[in-house]
């Protein structure tokens, strides 16, 4: 499980050090995709499958939402393996996507890493804080 937040940096080759502590998890390799909220979302490869790449392929390819969804993950998805030091390579497309500079936020998500710009990580934040409780209550009320 990936829990916490921790600050990092991207260098000038457009890699980044992911916390020593996440790195038996992702030594089988990355995805790095697209996240929903303008962020980069890194995924073990294993959990990338079930938690992504089967939920997508499984969506019927004539609706347009689900047309959509495998082109916004898909098309900005790409693997990639850690070195030696713990780096892994965040494409161009990606840094752009969520606005990544040097300074970068590394989340987790239970199941995923996110990498956010520091600015675009306290908006979330704020907006999060904002609406959890609301949510929490939406999703006890379905039973979830």
């Amino acid at each position: 499980m990936f829990i916490g937040t921790y600050d990092h940096s991207i260098d000038e080759k457009s890699r980044i050090t992911l916390p020593r502590r996440f790195r038996d998890a992702l030594g089988g390799g990355v995805v790095l995709t697209r996240g929903l909220d303008r962020n980069v979302a890194v995924y073990p490869r294993e959990t990338w499958k079930v938690s992504v790449e089967d939920r997508i392929s499984a969506l019927d390819p004539l609706s347009r939402e689900a047309r959509e969804l495998r082109t916004f993950f898909f098309s900005g998805a790409a693997e990639a393996d850690l070195d030696g030091q713990g780096r892994v390579l965040v494409p161009a497309a990606l840094t752009r996507h969520a606005g990544l500079e040097r300074e970068v936020v590394v989340a987790g998500n239970y199941d995923h890493l996110q990498l956010w710009s520091p600015a675009a990580w306290e908006q979330h934040l704020h907006a999060v804080e904002g609406s959890a409780e609301h949510a929490a209550e939406r999703l006890a009320a379905r039973g979830l």
